[in-house]
């Protein structure tokens, strides 16, 4: 293997250092602790575990965490009216719902509940604007998370032709957007996309976020680029193949490990920060 792994879980630890010290000192000062709300509605195991992870890392740099479990049979309005009731608690700081949520709620209603300051997570319409303006608030967790494993990495972003591979409202878009305001030509790939290949070919670096295990084949990487593999299927499998891609590529993020830690430090770096901003 050729490509030098990028570490999320290094990074991740990093972040979660620094947010568990800050913690520390507000609760030295007298104020609370940071608190992050997490809805999960049904029985889909590979959410729970996403869940239970979140919880975890929560409550190891002292973030309280509030889990609230529905049932499959959920309804929008009832899904609604958890959320604004979360909304209106000043002691949560962050909304976090665990998606994808089952097939008879509107997602989107539901997203659009949480409050643009307690947006953790950067799912909102506002917060999708703010970010894609420039104006402050908080980005999608997912690509946040992005941005930090390249600059750490020292992968230069300005100038760069750069194709992500899936555009979904919460990985593909938002990152899109935040790599074109760092001066990115970026090129956004779906199903529809005709020849992935040749779109691919040409990147100097490549997201993917298709949740299709090893759509993105490792002949198909230009020598000397950077692949970022935020996907996940079972068995540990990315949507890229890894060991081809690797020859190929002078950086890689391995699956698991690489973008994920990262997700779930930005979510909780932007806890402390609304609460930071709550308390102000």
């Amino acid at each position: 293997m050729a490509a030098q792994l990028i570490d999320g879980t290094a990074l991740a630890t990093e972040v979660l250092d620094g947010i568990a010290a800050e913690v520390a000192e507000r609760l030295r000062a007298g104020l609370r602790a940071p608190a992050i709300a997490t809805v999960l509605v049904g029985d889909d195991a590979s959410s729970a575990t996403y869940v239970r992870m979140k919880v975890n890392r929560a409550t190891r740099v002292g973030i309280e965490s509030r889990r609230i479990d529905l049932p499959e049979t959920t309804t929008t309005a009832e899904l609604v009216r958890v959320i604004r009731e979360l909304a209106e608690d000043d002691g949560i700081d962050g909304i976090l719902l665990q998606h994808p949520v089952p097939d008879q709620i509107d997602e989107r209603a539901a997203f659009e509940a949480i409050p643009a300051h307690k947006d953790v997570d950067g799912v909102t319409y506002e917060s999708f604007a703010r970010m894609a303006f420039g104006e402050p608030g908080f980005s999608s967790a997912t690509p946040g998370g992005i941005l930090r494993l390249l600059d750490a990495y020292e992968v230069p972003v300005p100038g760069a032709d750069i194709v992500i591979v899936g555009q979904g409202p919460i990985l593909g878009k938002p990152l899109g957007m935040l790599l074109v305001a760092r001066g990115a030509t970026v090129t956004l790939c779906h199903r529809l996309t005709t020849d992935l290949r040749s779109h691919v070919e040409t990147a100097d670096i490549v997201v993917a976020a298709a949740g299709v295990p090893e759509l993105v084949r490792g002949e198909w990487i230009k020598p000397g680029a950077v692949v970022i593999d935020a996907g996940y299927s079972a068995g540990n499998v990315g949507d890229v193949e890894f060991d081809a891609a690797a020859e190929r590529a002078s950086k890689i993020t391995p699956v698991p490990g690489g973008v994920g830690p990262m997700t779930i430090a930005v979510l909780l770096e932007q806890t402390l920060a609304a609460a930071r901003a709550h308390t102000a």
